[in-house]
């Protein structure tokens, strides 16, 4: 299934993009972490179980459970526990969702490449499943995904921990299924000149299947680094092990966790032990015990610190959406265990959740990926131009930079999650893929395109124009200082001011046209620049939001750029 777009692939739209979390973290700037480094990857792990799982059991929220029963944390048997379900440490953003839903494993797609992630890694260390179904429809959608120009990861698969019998079919199976039918190609995460398995070769006797992969074998222990030469990890303590090492000194890999289900006390422990290093624990600092520690990354920061100071091939993060945990009577000494999930403190995922944490932990993973890789260099504004508000957009054509977007966004959602859910949205309509800025002495003038015709400028929540001004997340909405469209418009374009959070006052009625796929309007420059000291601003396209809210745009309608990115204008 290679194709020619295989030969060029996509580009990482938002490499270079700004954007300031919920806590006030701004990314790193081209500045700050210099140009892209040659040979750094990063690899995620990621659960494709959540559809085999959603059979019988309905979801069930502990943390949401444990604040109405504090009783039951460490009581097996108290009758407030349900039957029936299975646990989630909280309700992820897009829901009790399953793998066989394309309008979550699409965002997936776009978020991973947004982030810059080369790789996802396949949880397969139970038994020998492999979650054929869901690998396969993650597959199918990523390729379509890539079609469409998103630089989504390539795959991968981890295996139990040990040279069983388990293993050897999980091998057997993704080999046959997958890898001999050349199932795919373009999407096989190679290293080493051979496609990537983290798996113990030592009783694979099919010498076709031993010279066909890169075995690399998973270390289980989180403290003792390599234990042979071609070990690598999965999940360390701080401070962690390079694994592999190479000639000149470097290491092929080295893990950064969320947070790790360990105590000093007792070492490998579930993760609802007494002194669990959850995510607001630091080897350096111990548990932070304010009430919105988890906001913050503490321990996800000081993994990913020591790691930029390593000398590293590849950073392997764990991990993205595992969400779901089993409960047992007993686990290494502890009543009650939940193993590798367990609440909001106590969990390692990094996709956003409802509530909580919301996306915090994506962009703190955008800027340290930022700061591992490096980044592009923003693309510098063309000269000056004059732009005839007529509705032929012909005077657009050199201008520059050509900020693109995701195509296929705008995807329906129709699918049944965890029994007794069900999602729809069908929010997605005019679906932006490019968009430019221009400017002269007098104003600055701003062009949309979309994949096909836009609808009436009269409908709910039209494109929507939000420019931050001062690029301070502190004033305005979420940063934004202005909003064009917020009323749909008719004749001329209303621009507003935010006097505090989501409170409009209209400022102005601006001069816009669209015809066809095309959009174009201009500002007065004195609103963008009013000190005259030139232009420095963020914006962002918005079409058909439905919450005032900026988590909607993760979830709603369109966005160009995805989530809180911004498209940075300069002189």
């Amino acid at each position: 299934m290679t194709s020619a777009k295989a030969q060029q692939p996509p580009t990482n739209y938002s490499a270079s993009l700004p954007a300031t979390d919920a806590i006030g973290r701004k990314l790193p700037t081209f500045e700050e972490v210099g140009k892209v480094k040659q040979n750094k990857f990063v690899g995620m792990f990621y659960w494709t179980w959540l559809y085999e799982q959603s059979k019988n059991l309905r979801p069930h929220n502990t943390t949401a459970f444990l604040e109405k029963h504090p009783e039951a944390l460490y009581d097996f048997n108290n009758p407030a526990w349900p039957k029936g379900i299975m646990n989630f440490w909280n309700e992820p953003l897009f829901g009790f969702y399953t793998n066989m839903d394309k309008w979550v494993v699409w965002k997936h797609a776009e978020m991973l490449a947004d982030a810059g992630v080369d790789m996802i890694m396949f949880d397969c260390t139970n038994g020998d499943l492999v979650w054929k179904s869901a690998y396969q429809k993650l597959c199918e959608v990523f390729s379509e995904a890539r079609s469409n120009g998103i630089k989504t990861p390539q795959i991968a698969f981890m295996m139990a921990f040990g040279a069983s019998k388990d293993s050897k079919s999980a091998i057997n199976q993704v080999y046959n299924d997958l890898y001999k039918p050349g199932k795919y190609k373009d999407l096989w995460f190679m290293w080493k000149g051979k496609p990537l398995i983290m798996a113990y070769p030592d009783n694979i006797d099919d010498p076709e299947i031993r010279n066909f992969f890169t075995f690399r074998p998973g270390q289980p222990v989180y403290n003792k680094g390599p234990m042979r030469n071609d070990h690598w990890g999965w999940l360390e303590i701080f401070p962690q092990h390079g694994f592999a090492k190479n000639p000149d000194g470097s290491f092929e890999q080295m893990t950064v966790g969320v947070s790790q289900n360990w105590t000093k006390a007792n070492g490998l422990n579930p993760m609802n032990a007494r002194g669990a290093f959850g995510r607001s624990y630091t080897n350096k600092w111990g548990h932070d015990r304010r009430p919105d520690a988890y906001q913050y990354g503490l321990n996800f920061q000081e993994q990913w610190d020591y790691a930029l100071k390593q000398n590293v091939e590849l950073v392997f993060v764990t991990g993205w959406n595992e969400w779901i945990a089993g409960r047992y009577d007993v686990w290494c000494g502890q009543p009650n265990a939940f193993p590798d999930e367990f609440d909001t403190e106590n969990s390692r995922d990094i996709e956003p959740m409802k509530g909580g944490h919301n996306d915090n932990y994506y962009y703190q993973l955008v800027a340290n990926i930022r700061r591992f890789k490096g980044m592009p260099a923003p693309e510098k504004a063309s000269a000056p131009k004059t732009i005839s508000i007529d509705g032929a957009f012909d005077d657009w054509q050199n201008v520059l930079p050509l900020f693109k977007a995701h195509k296929g966004s705008t995807l329906h959602r129709d699918a049944d999650g965890f029994p007794g859910t069900h999602y729809t949205n069908t929010t997605g309509r005019n679906d932006i893929v490019a968009a430019r800025t221009a400017r002269d002495k007098d104003y600055v003038y701003f062009y949309l395109e979309t994949a096909e015709p836009l609808t009436p400028s009269t409908d709910q929540g039209w494109m929507r124009l939000f420019i931050d001004v001062d690029r301070e997340k502190s004033t305005g909405w979420e940063g934004y200082d202005l909003v064009i469209n917020r009323v749909s418009p008719t004749g001329k374009a209303i621009m507003e001011r935010s006097i505090n959070g989501w409170n409009w006052n209209k400022v102005a009625e601006i001069d816009f046209k669209y015809k066809g796929n095309q959009l174009e309007l201009r500002i007065p420059r004195t609103y963008l620049d009013a000190a005259g000291k030139g232009l420095n601003f963020e914006f962002k396209w918005s079409d058909n939001m439905q919450q005032n809210d900026i988590i909607d745009f993760l979830v709603n309608g369109d966005v160009a750029p995805a989530g809180r990115f911004n498209y940075l204008y300069q002189e």
